[in-house]
């Protein structure tokens, strides 16, 4: 068998146990799922690890790097987001609860079954404003398109389309 420094050694270069520690730490991951995918760890084995000073640093490091990157916090809201249906679930069907709040819940469950067009990315968009005074706007609100490329990735001078130019001179007095 493996003596636990050597274990604790080979552990530390996987990338992806240490991750996954980083998680048990944030309470993502259970010690339960975490010893049984790395081979059923023995509790000799399990309470060693948690003295290799390089592995406990190794696992410090990506709990930092996780909150830094802003990972550890996606992970555990989303975590903590799958309980809000059950929740709603327990409002909507309290004949108790306020009708006011009965109906907000049927609405975030609406929500939270199908999240719409607020979860799709914005396109870029080309906006002007014009404030001609006297109440007089002109707003130009065009997706952003880029002309072509050169070789090099960079843009052709003089290429924008004259359809492009001519959208802007539209308003007239």
């Amino acid at each position: 068998m493996t003596s636990v420094p050597d274990l604790a050694a080979q552990l530390l270069t996987d990338a992806e146990f240490v991750s996954d520690l980083a998680r048990y730490s944030e309470k993502l991951l259970t010690e339960k799922f975490i010893r049984r995918k790395y081979g059923n760890l023995t509790d000799d084995i399990w309470n060693q690890l948690g003295e290799d000073d390089a592995l406990v640093e190794a696992v410090e490091n990506e709990k930092l790097r996780r909150i830094r990157n802003g990972s550890a916090k996606r992970e555990k809201a989303q975590a903590h987001i799958v309980a809000a249906p059950d929740v709603l679930h327990g409002i909507l069907a309290d004949s108790a609860a306020n009708p006011r709040h009965r109906i907000d819940a049927v609405k975030a469950l609406d929500a939270i079954a199908e999240p719409g067009p607020q979860t799709a990315q914005q396109a870029d968009r080309f906006v002007i404003h014009i404030d001609l005074g006297e109440d007089h706007k002109l707003t130009i609100d065009k997706p952003y398109k880029p002309g072509p490329l050169d070789d090099d990735g960079k843009m052709i001078e003089g290429a924008a389309s004259q359809a492009a130019i001519t959208d802007g001179s539209k308003w007239k007095e």
